[in-house]
């Protein structure tokens, strides 16, 4: 555990980006019950917050990636954090759709990428891993070159990790679910019994039903 992973996960908490709520459980779209929501869009309302972000992808990506030649945001939640790292990287910056335009270029990704660029990819949630891989796909179809991406949070899911594995992709992220869990539990933002219940759901998300009545 290091010191951004337990920055990042107090941010996320204290600015609401994440709500854990195991006991009145959300429903995802694919139907899932789940203890837990997030929106790391919000964390762009809180100055402080949104800059820690952006430096802590900057030192990451130097650390990680050297010094790509272009950033990648993803739409819709990564497109104004890929654009703050790169104008705080000073590089170029594109950005890709969920789908492509249905008029004009029908463009997938949105600005100029020269074939050959060495590029990482700004995610800010990454679940299964799906929508992640699928923007990898479309850039290297238009001929750049991923060398990682970088992401705010992960769910930490097996299903993701074994296609960032099988599509030879680098994931580094700045927080994650263990993690933030842990911190929840250490600051009284939960009860145990609460982090029992996000435990269990971690281990199988899928047919978790929630805290028994």
């Amino acid at each position: 555990m290091t010191d951004i992973t337990r920055t990042t996960s107090r941010h996320l908490l204290e600015s609401k980006a994440v709500i854990l709520r195991p006991s009145e459980p959300f429903t995802w779209a694919s139907g899932w019950l789940s203890p837990i929501y997030c929106d790391n869009r919000i964390t762009l309302s809180y100055p402080a917050v949104r800059t820690y972000i952006k430096e802590a992808f900057r030192q990451t990506i130097s650390e990680q990636f050297g010094t790509p030649e272009l950033i990648a945001g993803v739409a819709t939640g990564a497109i104004a954090q890929g654009a703050l790292v790169a104008e705080s990287m000073d590089l170029p910056f594109i950005y890709v759709r969920a789908s492509a335009k249905d008029h004009g270029r029908q463009n997938l990704v949105e600005g100029r990428l020269e074939t050959g660029r060495k590029v990482v990819v700004v995610e800010d949630l990454v679940s299964t891993g799906g929508s992640s891989l699928k923007a990898v796909e479309a850039i290297r179809e238009a001929g750049g070159i991923v060398t990682g991406m970088v992401a705010i949070f992960t769910y930490g899911f097996p299903e993701a990790e074994k296609r960032f594995k099988e599509a030879g992709v680098r994931l580094i992220t700045l927080s994650n679910y263990n993690t933030l869990v842990k911190m929840a539990f250490e600051t009284d933002y939960i009860t145990g019994k609460e982090m029992d219940l996000l435990q269990e759901w971690r281990k199988d998300p899928s047919s978790w039903k929630g805290a028994q009545k």
